[in-house]
């Protein structure tokens, strides 16, 4: 997969991981790069609007992706939990 930005690695890894259980950690190391990027940002006048913009829907779409593991996890701890 070809990337623009070293955080979109960490991005595409934890929209692609296929367990469950391991995409809240990848989400965390995603948001943890991104964070590094925009404190770059603040000591060069803000990154590119393009990059502003896939950070901001990066960001939007892990919400998403964190309610659906959530929902997930509620569904898989009652199963387990009788």
């Amino acid at each position: 997969m070809d990337t623009k930005y070293d955080w979109e690695k960490l991005y595409y890894s934890a929209l692609l991981e296929p367990d469950w259980s391991q995409i809240e950690e990848r989400i965390r190391a995603t948001v943890s790069a991104i964070n590094e990027r925009l404190n770059e940002f603040s000591l060069n006048h803000g990154g590119t609007p393009e990059e502003n913009k896939a950070i901001a829907s990066a960001l939007n779409k892990f919400k998403l992706l964190r309610k659906d593991v959530a929902e997930w996890q509620n569904e898989t701890g009652s199963r387990l939990h009788p």
